[in-house]
């Protein structure tokens, strides 16, 4: 599982995807952030805090890691090198594993750009004021679960496609699915005291905790719990090619 971790990694980094995305997700959010007008202008909020980039990053998030994942087996399918791959000693459980962390560390590794916002928010902080420490890193904590969900969704979604664009359709569904899509369909109040269960399946609702400072064993482990269901469909759903083949 290393070596394919390795190596996976490798490819992010020798491949114009993995930089093309960074710079989509740099530029879009910075455009949002400090250029254009609207509910996500850290300037406009008169607040010298980072929620408008907590709140923002998961709607860019979406295309990003659905883009840097498509290709995760669906590039394999294609190439007919996954044959390759499933006669070396490594379980199916092995191989989305790999994958998966490999894609959640890419992942992670873009939002090490996205401290020049913290200290840009420093450095706009008047004489006297204090910008809440804790609340930036719990919400960098939620940001990074957050991609781990969005990773294993990923992974899942190339998994039953050969075109990896429709690998990142689906993708873009599911993610905006589990993250608002739930909390979407509970707001309709169309099913009573059920409704309030409905949004609690929704990622925003929890996720939005951890931009509040609020670091709960309830919402980590629905972090987890989600990245684990995605994880255990992947690796159904590779059993499944593997046993056709």
């Amino acid at each position: 599982m290393k070596s394919l971790f390795k190596k996976e990694i490798i490819q992010f980094f020798s491949s114009p995807i993995g930089y093309i995305s960074m710079g989509i997700f740099y530029l879009l959010s910075s455009l949002f952030l400090w250029v254009m007008e609207g509910p996500y202008n850290i300037i406009d909020h008169r607040f010298a805090d980072l929620s408008p980039f907590f709140q923002l990053a998961p709607w860019i998030l979406m295309f990003v890691i659905a883009a840097i994942g498509m290709k995760t087996f669906s590039e394999e399918f294609r190439s007919g090198t996954i044959e390759t791959l499933l006669t070396k000693p490594l379980k199916p459980r092995d191989l989305v594993l790999g994958k998966f962390f490999a894609l959640w560390w890419a992942a992670v590794f873009l939002l090490i750009p996205s401290l020049i916002y913290v200290a840009s928010v420093y450095y706009l902080t008047q004489e006297g004021m204090q910008v809440e420490k804790g609340i930036i890193w719990s919400s960098y904590f939620g940001l990074i679960l957050l991609e781990g969900v969005f990773a294993s969704i990923a992974v899942f979604t190339s998994l039953l496609f050969k075109n990896q664009v429709s690998a990142f359709l689906t993708a873009i569904i599911l993610m905006f699915l589990f993250y608002y899509g739930f909390e979407g369909i509970g707001n309709f109040n169309l099913l009573g005291s059920f409704d309030y269960f409905i949004q609690s399946l929704s990622i925003k609702s929890h996720y939005e905790n951890f931009i509040k400072g609020l670091i709960k064993i309830p919402d980590i482990f629905y972090f987890l719990l989600l990245i684990l269901f995605f994880l255990a469909l992947s690796v159904i759903q590779l059993q499944k090619k593997q046993y056709r083949s």
